[in-house]
This record gives structure tokens, C-alpha cells and sequence, in this order.
């Protein structure tokens, strides 16, 4: 069979399309559910359908990819389902934003048409994340494709909606919320995102009512204390508990507000007095709750103050009343001082506006029931990778708050509750009701809110197999095997999946989870738009292939470490993509249309027997990297072993055999560089799909191999302990490090490398001086040596350059070679430079103006520098000295 031949560069574009094109229309992977196979299965995190790839999807991707392809390798029945997320305040503000350039609002729209025109901008462009999710390569099963807005995942969403609702695990009732004035919407906890910003605390007296002193608060919002309804002072503070039970009058409004008692006022913190708005501030609503104050919003839904504050301050929005209210007070003599303070203001997670604690009536999912579940199954059922992780989770569950689930957008699943206009009752049915379920009446109405986006993210584990439907899927894929995410969705989405899957399943939703670390620039400093650090996958793609950026990405995937990214990086690793493609080349051109059938187990060449050697323990050796997640030890493994052992010693050492007239050494290489090459490929391909595959169409077969065409499909290969040889493994030491002594020794003193030497070598023993002359002629080849002696009586004249390797003295005769004088006064001129450069910089580090002022990044640039000139000074006076030792 013709096979078709590499060309002579790596070109990864056309490479990539192809294969993409092939798996997809193939249906590569998409397994069958009936196939008896043991099952593993992963679900895609989905992205939002607004996003596009950014690095920490690209990583996300890669090891996932790594993870399926390699557990298809081991014969398992591999499903990983791709979808997509809604995104239900994202999604609406992209076409909130397209209607405002029309002069248009939802509102013209009115609901029904503005979702249709969100449901036609999804299908223009909410697809377009997965198109990009193609080209990193993932081998996902394109006929499952999810979409948490689509009929089937609206079952789903339906039915956990009505049953927990019955089982009164869901609510509706006032409660503080956090309310984005922006996006006009609650958000739970966990969408809040906290940001350090500057600010001030404003010190004010609060009179006492009986006239005999005030109170000073300290408060960062002096507007809230318009909808002020209580002064809280802790019970052991000597200073003020003796006012716990008298009244203050509240400065602008003139209301009497109670002083209370307790001991979450913080006595360091400011006056050691505090003001309480239970309508504006969480900690406030509980305190407010314990002590029976009164709850009064005194700003609207859009932040602007209510009928519920003084007339003069009505309308303002809440910058503005701040303004006003300060400057009254001050007006008034009630504003002692005005201190800078720092502190953490929340932020919407999508438009970064500052949140604003609201009372609201809102539907909540009560969360310790389900909390105390999800805590117990880790880790007995589930384990956390890394383990410190495990902590964090064990934290927030201890700690959770009931979840408010409702948003007041119109994206979304709307939520399925009816309230009757004529009797009140809620009704909560899996179909849609007609009349009310109490009094009968026809006059019901649907609530008007969408549930929270990550409501139906909480069920992608099994609504993406066909639940609440007893699927086949259900029943062999679920649990998942793995979780491979972020750990800033560690509450928004793990944490939620766990409790639904338990409640609803009776199982967890996957067996690990592995938590990524963050994709920073090469100073380790977060990737952001507003800094221009950031470096875009799909520019990388473009530019070095989707197989270099994601070997760069697995190679710097140690577990628990944030990854450290430059362009520079992935410029490499595209090196090493040539470097295989080009070991190919030269393997394709020294194997025949049919490879010899030879027993490699028979072979008897050093080089033949340590590679042989090698592969077994590679193959070990990222077999286990992989199961363990420790993704960057597979790469590490794979480099080292293809670019050092296989390319720059093994090709150069067969070069002789493939190139002699012994034709049955002839084809025991051949064969056995196919089988090193072929199965390095296999264990090669979940990390670089495209190159692997592309390589592996071209390369010839033996005589009864019938294997697929698609290296995605084949097993991984299997260990061979009989080819292990560690007599082989001590043999090609000795070589490598007598070969590597002389080119040491050629790169130390400046020889050319076309300039051939002549090598003395003084062995410790007989078994050494066995192997160094059997090998002598690979010796001289890649030595580039003219001759070779060996023995234990051979001495090196004095004008040698020297080394020991194993116990035996390495001579190479430097007399004719090296000019000495030259060399060192070369080296006295290469000094010279780097004192000169080593003033300057120490000068540089020794001004504290320069230290305590330049950013950080320049200082350890400056250091690095030093360091790097300090450390080549050293190098450049051990190779004088040397030099002088010769010459004496």
C-alpha cells in the first residue's frame, strides 16, 4: 500500500483541519453505550455561548484531551460530552447592548420577542467558542453536544425545581440579596467578586436621646444611615456597654434607634460603635433578625433613594446622597473626622459595578440539607486533587448561606411557580397549570424571574446524559470519572454538582477532581486586558500549531503550581514539534514499504538493546504521570526521552547499520526504530493529536499488521519487562559519557567542530575496555575523532584536555590544536567585559533608590542579571586556570 509522505517542513494548519474534519465526520469518539467496555466519562465545563477561548480553556482542554485519549488507549469506553452554557446575564446584556445601538430596549420588545432575538443571536454567534474548542484538538463527542438551555436540560431543570420545592428545600421569602443596579438582578454570594479600592471612614456623632454626651460611629456608607435602625456596642467593652438599653437620635432623620448589645461588633474596629442598617448591609440583617430592629430600604432597585428617607434626599441616586449627606452633617457639626481607609468593595462578577446589599423577595434553595451531604462524600467517595483544595471546599460548605436562585432578567428558565391573583396559593407542577390548585380560580400567573444560570450547571453531569429519562447513557457513564476545572468555580459549580447529584442520583457526579492552576505571563502575574499581558491560544494556534501550545501548556502542568506563559515558551516547544517531525523524516526514509519482521528481543547492538530499555521504562513511566495527574512529568518525560535519548543519540548511533552492507543488522534496527517510533507516537498522542496522527499515516507497517489508520483508536503499548537490560543501561553510560566528555572538552576550548581529535582513554578495568572498543568506531563518529586508543596503560600528554567518566581518565591532545596565548588572552578580553558590566549593575542594586522605588519585575531583572554575570565570571576563571594547567 502507498502510503503518503511528510513534507519536508511541519505545517501544522492543513495538518489540524484535516484530522479535525476526519474524527468529527468519522464520529471517532462517540462510543457505543453497548460496547462491554468499562466505562469513563467526563463532562466538559461548559463556556458560556458569549465567550471566547482564553488560556485557562486551552489548559482546561489539554488536560481533559490527555486524559480521555489516554484512557481510550487503555481500552475503556471514553465519553466526554461538550456543550455549552446559557449564561443568562451575559447572554442578555450582548443584546441588551445590540438593542441599545438601535435605540431600543427589552422593554419595546417585550419578552417573548426579545427572547426570540437572544435565540437567533445564539444561533449567529453563540457557537462560536465551540468552533475554537475544535481547534485546540478535543476529542469530545460532537453527536452528544449540550446546551443548558435546550429542551432536554429544561426537563431536567424542571423536575429538580418541583422536587425539591415539595421536599420545602426550595423557598420564596424577603431576604437580603446582593442586587447589581447595573444588570438589575440578584446574585448569590459567590457571584460577588471582591476588589481592594480606596476609601474613607467617616466618624459622626450620634447624640445621645437623654442629652448627655453622643456616640461616635465609624462607617465607610454614610448615606445608609438614612435607613439606620439601631446602634450596636459590644457587651464587654467597658466603654460604652453602660449605654446598652438607652436611645440615640439619628442625625439628619431625628428617629430614636435602640443601642443593642453584642459581640459581633469588633472593639479594634473603628469608634468600637456601629451603626445598623439591616436593609443594607448583610452582617447588619442578621444582627437586625437576633434583635428585632427594623428593616427600611431606603434606596430602590436602581440605587436610588426612596420615599423612605427625608424629602430633601429623595431621587438622589446613592453617590449623590453621599455627597449631600456628608456635607449636612458636617453643616450640622456632627462630622468629627474623615480617615483613608482601604477596604474590599463587592463587584458584579459580569459588569464590575458595586454591589448593594437589597431586601427583596426572592426564591432561595435551602443549603445546609444538601451541604452536609456533599461535605461527607469528600473524601470517601470523591477525592480532591490537589488535597489542599479539599480545605477550601470543607470552608465554604461549613459556611454556606441559602442560595437565592431568582435573576430578574428574561434569559434564562423561567421559573416555573404560579401564584392565584385571587387566593395567594403558589402552585409548583411539572406542567403547566391551568386553574389554581386551592381555590380553582383561572386568574394565575407565572413568576416573571429566570432561575440562576449555574441552577442548570449544577445538573450537567447527568442532565447531559439524559436524565430525569432512564438512559443507557445514565446507567454506564454516571459517575463521571473525572472533574477537571478551575478552582474559581469550586463553589459557583463543584460544590452544587455534588449536592444535586447526590439528591437526585443518590450518587456523587464524579470520582476526582482535579483542580487546574492559573495561566499567568511569564512574571507570574495575572492575565488581564487592562494590563496587556494577555497571550490568546487562538493567535498561538495560528502562528505554532494547537500541538505546540498544548505541549507547552502539559509541560508546565505540575499539580498545585500556577503555570508561567510566554510566547518564547510555546516558540520552543513548536522546535520540538519540527524535531519530531523531522526524526520521522529521516525514519521514513531508512524503513522499507514493509518493515522487516524481525524479534526485537534478539537484537544485539548497544544501541538497539538501550533504547529497547528505555521505551519500557517511558512508557511506565507516563502511564503512571497520567493517572496521577502530575500532566507535566507525561511531557517532561516524553522531551527528555525523544529529544535527547531518541533523536540525538539513537539516530546518530544507527547511522552506521542503516547505511552498512549487513543486511540482517540492517533490518533488526529498522524494526527495531519502527517499534521505538511507532509506540512513542501512541504514548505521544494525547498530548500532540495532530502531529502523532499525521506522522502515524505515513509510517510504513510489518508484514501482518492490520492496526487502524487512526491513531486515536489504538491501545497503549504494552510493557515488555524482557526487554528491560541493565547491563545495556550501564554499557550505554560509560558510551555516552566518554562521547559527551570529549565534545565538553572541544566546547570548553573553543575547537571547531569539523576539527577531528584524537582521544586517549585509560580504563579502570576490563569489562570498561570491552565495552569502549566494541563501540570504538561509534565513538570516533560521534566524537568526530581521528583516532581512538584504549587500554589501562595509556597515558595523556601533558597538553591534554582531561576528564573522568566512570573511574576512567578521557585525554584528548591539545598540542597543535588549542594556541593557548590566544585562548587566554580571548578569555582576559571576555573578563574584561563582564567586570565592566558586573560594576554597573552592582552599582544599580546597591542605590536604594533604585531598589525601594523601580517595580519589582525590573529589580529582579537586575538581579537576575547579576547573578547569570557572577556565575559566567566563575566559569570563565575555572577555564584559566585549566588552561594555565595544561600549558605548565
Amino acid at each position: 500500500m502507498s502510503r503518503p509522505t511528510l513534507a519536508k517542513g511541519y505545517e501544522p494548519w492543513d495538518v489540524e483541519e484535516k484530522w479535525e474534519n476526519h474524527w468529527e465526520e468519522d464520529k471517532t469518539f462517540a462510543p457505543d453505550v453497548n460496547d462491554g467496555n468499562d466505562p469513563y466519562s467526563i463532562v466538559i465545563p461548559p463556556p458560556n455561548v458569549t465567550g471566547v477561548l482564553h488560556m485557562g480553556h486551552a489548559l482546561n482542554l489539554t488536560l481533559q484531551d490527555i486524559l480521555c485519549r489516554f484512557n481510550r488507549q487503555q481500552g475503556k469506553s471514553v465519553l466526554w460530552i461538550p456543550g455549552t452554557d446559557h449564561a443568562g446575564i451575559a447572554t442578555q446584556n450582548v443584546v441588551e447592548r445590540q438593542l441599545k445601538e438601535e435605540g431600543k430596549t427589552r422593554d419595546d420588545l417585550g419578552r417573548e420577542k426579545f427572547i426570540e432575538r437572544v435565540w437567533e443571536w445564539k444561533k449567529e454567534k453563540g457557537d462560536h467558542i465551540l468552533s475554537q474548542i475544535r481547534r485546540m484538538g478535543a476529542s469530545v463527542d460532537w453527536s452528544r453536544e449540550a446546551f443548558t438551555f435546550d429542551d432536554q436540560r429544561a426537563k431536567a431543570v424542571r423536575k429538580v425545581f418541583v422536587e425539591l420545592y415539595r421536599k420545602g428545600l426550595i423557598y420564596k421569602g424577603d431576604y437580603i440579596i446582593n442586587w447589581c443596579n447595573r444588570c438589575h438582578t440578584a446574585l448569590a454570594d459567590d457571584e460577588v467578586e471582591h476588589e481592594d479600592k480606596p476609601g474613607n471612614l467617616w466618624h459622626i456623632k450620634y447624640p445621645l436621646a437623654d442629652g448627655s454626651g453622643d456616640l461616635i460611629i465609624a462607617t465607610t456608607r454614610p448615606e445608609t444611615l438614612l435607613g439606620d435602625t439601631g446602634v450596636a456596642v459590644n457587651p464587654d467593652d467597658d466603654r460604652f456597654n453602660k449605654y446598652i438599653g438607652s436611645t440615640v437620635i439619628l442625625p439628619l432623620v431625628g428617629r430614636e434607634l435602640p443601642v443593642i448589645g453584642d459581640r459581633y461588633v469588633d472593639i479594634e474596629f473603628g469608634t468600637g460603635c456601629l451603626k445598623v442598617t439591616p436593609a443594607h448591609d448583610m452582617n447588619d440583617w442578621e444582627l437586625g433578625r437576633k434583635h428585632d430592629l427594623q428593616v427600611l430600604p431606603i434606596l430602590d432597585e436602581k440605587g436610588y433613594v426612596n420615599e423612605n428617607a427625608p424629602e430633601k434626599y429623595r431621587g438622589m441616586h446613592k453617590d449623590e446622597a453621599r455627597k449631600a449627606v456628608v456635607a449636612d452633617l458636617e453643616a450640622q457639626g456632627l462630622l468629627v473626622e474623615v480617615a483613608e481607609h482601604d477596604h474590599k468593595v463587592g463587584v458584579c462578577y459580569r459588569c464590575k459595578s458595586v454591589i448593594e446589599p437589597h431586601v427583596s423577595t426572592q426564591w432561595f434553595v435551602s443549603m445546609k440539607p444538601l451541604a452536609e451531604k456533599a461535605r461527607a462524600a469528600v473524601p470517601e467517595r470523591t477525592q480532591i486533587y490537589p488535597e489542599s483544595w479539599s480545605k477550601t471546599y470543607y470552608n465554604w460548605l461549613d459556611e454556606i448561606r441559602d442560595w437565592c436562585i431568582s435573576r430578574q432578567i428574561w434569559w434564562g428558565h423561567r421559573i416555573p411557580a404560579w401564584t392565584c391573583q385571587e387566593c395567594g396559593e403558589i402552585i409548583v407542577e411539572m406542567d403547566d397549570p391551568t386553574t389554581c390548585s386551592k381555590c380553582g380560580s383561572a386568574n394565575i400567573v407565572q413568576d416573571e424571574d429566570v432561575l440562576d444560570t449555574w441552577f442548570s450547571s449544577a445538573l450537567w453531569p447527568f442532565s447531559t446524559m439524559g436524565w430525569p429519562e432512564d438512559t443507557a447513557e445514565l446507567a454506564k457513564y454516571y459517575p463521571t470519572s473525572c472533574l477537571v476545572t478551575g478552582f474559581d468555580i469550586l463553589f459557583f459549580w463543584v460544590a452544587r454538582m455534588m449536592m444535586m447529584g447526590l439528591e437526585f442520583m443518590e450518587e456523587v457526579p464524579f470520582h476526582h477532581v482535579y483542580i487546574h492552576a492559573l495561566v499567568r505571563d511569564e512574571h507570574g502575574k495575572k492575565m488581564s486586558k487592562s494590563t496587556g499581558n494577555v497571550i490568546d491560544p487562538l493567535d498561538m494556534i495560528s502562528k505554532y500549531g494547537a500541538d505546540a501550545l498544548r505541549f507547552t501548556l502539559t509541560s508546565f502542568a505540575a499539580m498545585g503550581r500556577d503555570i508561567k506563559l510566554s510566547e518564547q515558551r510555546i516558540e520552543g516547544y513548536r522546535h520540538f514539534m519540527n524535531k519530531i517531525w523531522n526524526a520521522a523524516r529521516f525514519a521514513l526514509m531508512n524503513l522499507p514499504e514493509t518493515v522487516p519482521a524481525a524479534d526485537v528481543s534478539k537484537a544485539e547492538s548497544l544501541a538497539d538493546k538501550w533504547i529497547l530499555h528505555r521505551l519500557d521504562e517511558v512508557k511506565e513511566q507516563v502511564a503512571r504521570a497520567t493517572r496521577e495527574y502530575r500532566f507535566n512529568e507525561i511531557a517532561q518525560t516524553l522531551y527528555k526521552f525523544i529529544w535527547s535519548e531518541f533523536c540525538d543519540w539513537y539516530l546518530e548511533m544507527i547511522k552506521p547499520a542503516l547505511y552498512g552492507e549487513d543486511e540482517q543488522a540492517k533490518a533488526m534496527t529498522q524494526r527495531v526504530l519502527w517499534t521505538v517510533l511507532s509506540e512513542t507516537l501512541v504514548m505521544l498522542h494525547p498530548v500532540t493529536p495532530f502531529i502523532t496522527q499525521e506522522i502515524w499515516s505515513a509510517l510504513p507497517r510489518p508484514e501482518g499488521d492490520d492496526r487502524s489508520e487512526d491513531i486515536a483508536t489504538l491501545a497503549y503499548p504494552d510493557m515488555r519487562p524482557g526487554l528491560r537490560n541493565d547491563a545495556a543501561m550501564a554499557e550505554m553510560e560509560l558510551f555516552m559519557g566518554v562521547v559527551s566528555g570529549v565534545r565538553n572538552i572541544r566546547t570548553e576550548l573553543v575547537i571547531e567542530p569539523a576539527r577531528r581529535l584524537n582521544l586517549l582513554v585509560k580504563t579502570a578495568g576490563d569489562a570498561d575496555k570491552a565495552v569502549l572498543e566494541a563501540n570504538a568506531d561509534l565513538i570516533k563518529s560521534l566524537a568526530r575523532l581521528e583516532s581512538v586508543e584504549i587500554g589501562p596503560d595509556v597515558q595523556g600528554p601533558k597538553a591534554s584536555g582531561s576528564t573522568v567518566v566512570q573511574g576512567n581518565e578521557i585525554y584528548v591532545p591539545l598540542e597543535g590544536v588549542v594556541d593557548f596565548d590566544a585562548e587566554l588572552a580571548r578569555l582576559d578580553k571576555e573578563m574584561a567585559k563582564i567586570d565592566k558590566g558586573l560594576v554597573g549593575v552592582t552599582k544599580k542594586l546597591a542605590n536604594p533608590g533604585f531598589v525601594n522605588n523601580a517595580p519589582a519585575d525590573v529589580v529582579e531583572k537586575e538581579k537576575a542579571k547579576q547573578a547569570e554575570m557572577e556565575e559566567k565570571k566563575t566559569k570563565l576563571t575555572e577555564l584559566q586556570e585549566r588552561l594555565r594547567s595544561v600549558m605548565g
